[in-house]
Order: C-alpha cells, then sequence, then structure tokens
C-alpha cells in the first residue's frame, strides 16, 4: 500500500510538474536570447487564456479558439519585446527587472478590470476518463498533459536542430555581437524567441485552468514553480528546464505527502529545499553549462 501511494503521487507530481516545465521553457527561452527572466510571462499566459475563453463564450468552438489565440499570443510576445522590452535591452539589470515586474502588475490589472476577479470555468482539455493500475490511478488529464509536454519537448529539438530559424536563434542567442557579421538579424530571433515563449506561456495556462479555475491570479503560484524548475535545470537549457519542472513537481508532490507535519501552506518550501541543494553543489543547475572567462 505505500508502494502505491508513493506511485501515485509520482503520477499526480509528473502532471503538475509537466505544466511547470511548459512555463519554465518559455522563461528559459527568453533568458537564452535577452537574458531576462520574464516574471510577466504567467501572466501574459493567463491573458490570452482569457480571451481564449471569451471568444468561446461568444460562440466560437473551443479548439478553434485555442488555435486563434494560440496565434496571436505569438504577435503579443513580439508586440511586448518591441514595445516594452527592446527600447531597454541596454538598460541596467535592475531596471529591467523592475519593467518585467510592471509587465506583471499590468497584464493582471488588465485582466482584474475587464474579466472581474471571480474564478471561471474553464473548459477541460481531455476527457474524465481514468484507469487504475496495480492499485494506481491514472487519469486522460495525466497523460495528455505529459504528452503536451513531449510534443513541446520534440517540437523544440526540431526547430532547433533541423530548421535555418531554429540555427539562427542559437546563434544570435550565443553570439549577439557576431551573428550580424552571417547574416543573421538579430532582433528578428529575438522577437521570435519571445513569440514562442508567449505560445509556450499561453500552453501552460491552458493546462492549469481546469484545474485552478481561470482567475486573473490564477498563475502566480505555477511562476514561482517555473522559476525553481529553470534555476533547477539551467537557465540556458531547455532540456533542463523540462527535467527541473517534472522533478520540482514530484518533490511537491511527494514530499507533501509524506512530511505531513510541514502542511500545505509550506509545501512550497519542499522545492526550493531541493534546488538549494542541488545548487550548493552544482550552480550551474543540473544541465547550465558552467561560464569559462579567459584571463
Amino acid at each position: 500500500m505505500s508502494m502505491q501511494l508513493f506511485l501515485q503521487q509520482v503520477v499526480e507530481g509528473l502532471s503538475s510538474g509537466a505544466i511547470y516545465a511548459a512555463l519554465a521553457l518559455a522563461l528559459v527561452l527568453i533568458y537564452r536570447a535577452t537574458r531576462i527572466v520574464n516574471f510577466a510571462q504567467g501572466e501574459i499566459g493567463t491573458f490570452t487564456v482569457f480571451l481564449a475563453w471569451q471568444l468561446n463564450q461568444w460562440g466560437m468552438p473551443f479548439a478553434l479558439s485555442l488555435i486563434v489565440v494560440g496565434i496571436f499570443s505569438f504577435f503579443l510576445g513580439i508586440l511586448v519585446f518591441r514595445l516594452v522590452i527592446r527600447p531597454v535591452l541596454t538598460a541596467s539589470d535592475s531596471t529591467i527587472v523592475n519593467i518585467c515586474i510592471g509587465l506583471f502588475i499590468g497584464f493582471e490589472a488588465v485582466c482584474l478590470w475587464i474579466w472581474g476577479a471571480d474564478p471561471r470555468p474553464f473548459p477541460r482539455l481531455f476527457s474524465d476518463r481514468a484507469w487504475t493500475l496495480d492499485g494506481i490511478r491514472i487519469t486522460a488529464t495525466n497523460i495528455g498533459i505529459l504528452a503536451t509536454i513531449c510534443v513541446l519537448a520534440l517540437g523544440l529539438i526540431a526547430l532547433f536542430r533541423f530548421t535555418r530559424i531554429g540555427l539562427a536563434m542559437r546563434a544570435a542567442a550565443a553570439e549577439r555581437d557576431k551573428s550580424p557579421l552571417v547574416g543573421i538579424e538579430v532582433e528578428t530571433m529575438l522577437m521570435v524567441g519571445w513569440g514562442l515563449a508567449a505560445v509556450f506561456g499561453f500552453i501552460a495556462a491552458v493546462l492549469v485552468a481546469p484545474s485552478l479555475l481561470l482567475s486573473p491570479p490564477m498563475m502566480v503560484a505555477v511562476v514561482i514553480y517555473s522559476l525553481a524548475a529553470a534555476t533547477l535545470g539551467g537557465w540556458d537549457s531547455p532540456a533542463g528546464a523540462i527535467v527541473g519542472g517534472l522533478i520540482i513537481g514530484v518533490a511537491e508532490s511527494v514530499g507533501a505527502t509524506y512530511l505531513r507535519f510541514i502542511g500545505s501552506e509550506l509545501k512550497v518550501g519542499i522545492p526550493f529545499a531541493l534546488m538549494a541543494i542541488v545548487l550548493v553543489l552544482r550552480p550551474q543547475g543540473l544541465f547550465g553549462r558552467t561560464a569559462v572567462v579567459r584571463v
């Protein structure tokens, strides 16, 4: 019975961890391109999910509303970069942090202004079916969320390894000053990176909305866990973001079950304690690269 309980918590943790991984991927994509930690990524995702919900309320089929808003999310990410981030790319770190926090507050305020603070039910992406395997309950939602993160991961691998734009994005992120010498438009690559990150944030918000209910602050906790996932895996590694998200999800689920003295209010400390231990041993994260400085 104890092993069944443990495995059940692992299954649930992998499901929630996949959501953290999706948003962590968005954070890592932006960080690799611009060295900016976009604290507003979750709120941008919330805003776009509200748009999808609104289109569905107006009569648009749910699947079509997700496709339309997914495409819109890409251009919204580009717009945020062009209007807000591009003018301050060379500013100090503290200035950029303040701007990202301002974006966080701004997008949440817009959601509150248009849709209010009341939580709203969001359509389920997957069916209510469930299967029991040796006493372990596995739902269609568990499988669907994990399948989604697998598709995202494979899509990124294909993009970065087998397409010209993906190779150009990698080059622009690694050598921003030298890339123009080989014909790479760095600013265009940065815009594409921000657009893709907005799409990933939208997907993460779509995955979490049915269980948390749709509300302006619903992604705040997810962003916190996703920041931990990106730090744990390594800020320059998309693979690390995925693995870090899954580890954080499992640690939260298993730790909250077996460390009952912590309570549900303090379970957020479990992933961060794990992250601290890993960073003491490996400061660049599990998959991060060690910086080499020539003197």
